[in-house]
């Protein structure tokens, strides 16, 4: 095979198990949502994930040269916020009150913002619609 091929192979592949992820999120969150279950959708996806790999040992041996290509850039992820949190853990520990506070507060305002800027877009659309209409 040559270079160009095999990268097109290489990409299809990674592009597959990205989607096989996703697909198994989507799973995990619906499953959670219809049973109401207090876990997160992403780890019933996983946990989904395992035990398929578990009994299509052939199909897993498939994804192990891209998972490796994933792997090596997800650790980018996790390090600034966990550098950050070390850096400052006895700040954290002294301040945890007011960060907390901050969290719920910035989290509640931004589901507001969000609320009125939808409430807005709809306003401005129906508008339009009728508008439309009446032409």
């Amino acid at each position: 095979m040559s270079d160009s091929t095999s990268d097109r192979l290489a990409g299809f592949s990674f592009l597959g198990l990205i989607t096989l992820l996703l697909a198994y999120q989507l799973i995990g969150e619906i499953i959670v949502r219809v049973l109401n279950w207090p876990i997160p959708g992403p780890v019933i996806g996983m946990f989904l994930l395992f035990i398929s790999l578990l009994f299509r040992s052939s199909w897993a041996k498939g994804w192990i040269e891209p998972s490796q290509h994933f792997l090596r850039y997800l650790s980018l992820f996790f390090v600034p916020a966990g550098v950050g949190v070390m850096m400052h853990l006895t700040r954290v520990g002294e301040q945890w009150l007011a960060i907390g506070a901050a969290l719920v507060i910035s989290t509640l305002v931004s589901l507001v913002v969000t609320a009125v800027v939808m409430l807005l877009v709809m306003r401005l659309n129906a508008r339009i619609a009728g508008v439309k209409k009446h032409d």
